[in-house]
């Protein structure tokens, strides 16, 4: 098993563990960018979140849900800034889908996701809308 993630998942690596479920398992992040930086991780190896099965996708999103709330408060940070890096090109660095919610305090020097990208729209909101549901199906 090479994966770092599913090797803390089976305990074979040691990691600050906040929680453990059926189906997914919470930690710590060793490179944190706050305190109480936590990483919510599916059980099953999967690489990207449209891989992941309805009951995987459920399990894994209503973990972050159940978590948001008590790592900022055990923090004592004014919110939380929630993200997934989908794919290599997006700077995942780890091939197995994970969840960040990192704790957030005014003037703490990070910005939004919009502070992430520069404005690069090339097509009309319409054009897009229709592709995306034409890929739908």
């Amino acid at each position: 098993m090479e994966c770092i993630f599913c090797r803390i998942v089976a305990g074979e690596i040691p990691a600050e563990v906040v929680t453990r479920e059926p189906q997914v398992v919470a930690f710590l992040d060793v490179q944190p960018l706050a305190d109480g930086h936590v990483l919510v991780v599916p059980r099953a190896h999967v690489e990207r979140v449209e891989d992941l099965g309805p009951a995987e996708a459920d399990a894994l999103f209503r973990a972050v849900v159940r978590l948001a709330g008590p790592v900022r408060e055990a923090l004592g940070a004014a919110g939380t800034t929630i993200g997934v890096n989908n794919g290599e090109a997006t700077g995942q660095t780890i091939p197995h889908v994970h969840v960040h919610i990192v704790p957030r305090w005014p003037n703490d020097g990070a910005g939004s996701v919009h502070t992430i990208f520069p404005r690069n729209v090339k097509r009309k909101l319409a054009d897009v809308g229709a592709a995306i549901r034409k890929a739908i199906g």
